[in-house]
């Protein structure tokens, strides 16, 4: 069974950068793409962006350039945050699919495995 467990989080002022990473352990996890969500409070979950098996990179429509997801060889990834904004506040979840296909990345039931999530707290 994969096990993903998130680290990173904390508090940030806004302006500033995180960068948040995901350890995956429990099996082979190299096939598996990545993927990282985000979860207001009161707020469905939404997509922050996805990196292949191969390594390529997916983002939601709305993506401003200030998040870069990666990834190593082990499928630990990797989610780089910068210039932060008060609205970046949320619970940052990392997932693992069995399904490399860009549609299905960018949902929530695209996705295999979930970790339990770090919190971020950009404030003003």
């Amino acid at each position: 069974q994969v096990q993903l467990v998130e680290s990173g989080g904390g508090l940030v002022q806004a302006g500033g950068s995180l960068r948040l990473s995901c350890t995956a352990s429990g099996g082979t996890t190299g096939h598996l793409a990545m993927g990282w969500f985000r979860q207001a409070p009161g707020k469905e979950r939404a997509f922050v962006g996805a990196v292949s098996s191969s390594g390529r990179t997916y983002y939601p429509d709305s993506h401003e350039g200030r998040f870069t997801i990666s990834r190593d060889f082990t499928s630990n990834s990797y989610l780089h945050m910068t210039s932060l904004k008060p609205e970046d506040t949320a619970v940052y979840f990392c997932a693992a699919s069995r399904n490399d296909g860009v549609l299905v990345l960018r949902l929530p039931s695209g996705y295999n495995y979930w970790g339990k999530g770090t919190l971020v707290t950009v404030s003003s």
